[in-house]
């Protein structure tokens, strides 16, 4: 009898223990993002649940980690390729007109750009 309970509590177990493991390799936790979505690139939709505000509005909700850099420079701007003069400029479009958004750090806009990007760079692309 006795073994008999042991091995039904190995058995359970095991059992759990492979829900756990099946749980923790999902990576959803409870912060889904849509198809194409990550950590550096806001997608369309992302910003459709959030009515009629701008582009750094948006930025602010979603990713405000963007806007804190470590050097404390702001990142600079690039819409569709060209660059801006400030992020203040995103206040001029609307979310509708805005197919992704991307965030470069400040060692991969430097090898892309150049020197001037301690803040890193905001890349708006319009539809």
């Amino acid at each position: 009898m006795r073994a008999h309970q042991s091995k039904r509590a190995v058995v359970i177990a095991v059992a759990l223990a492979m829900g756990l493991v099946g749980c923790a390799s999902s990576g959803s936790g409870g912060g889904s993002r849509p198809a194409g979505a990550t950590s550096s690139r806001i997608v369309s939709a992302e910003l459709e649940p959030l009515g009629q505000i701008n582009p750094l509005r948006a930025i602010e909700r979603l990713r405000p980690q963007w806007l804190r850099t470590r050097s404390g420079d702001a990142p600079i701007l690039h819409v569709d390729g060209g660059r801006r003069s400030s992020l203040n400029e995103m206040n001029s479009y609307q979310l509708s007109e805005v197919d992704r958004i991307e965030y470069m750090s400040a060692s991969d806009a430097t090898t892309r750009f150049g020197t001037g990007y301690s803040g890193g760079a905001i890349l708006l692309f319009t539809k």
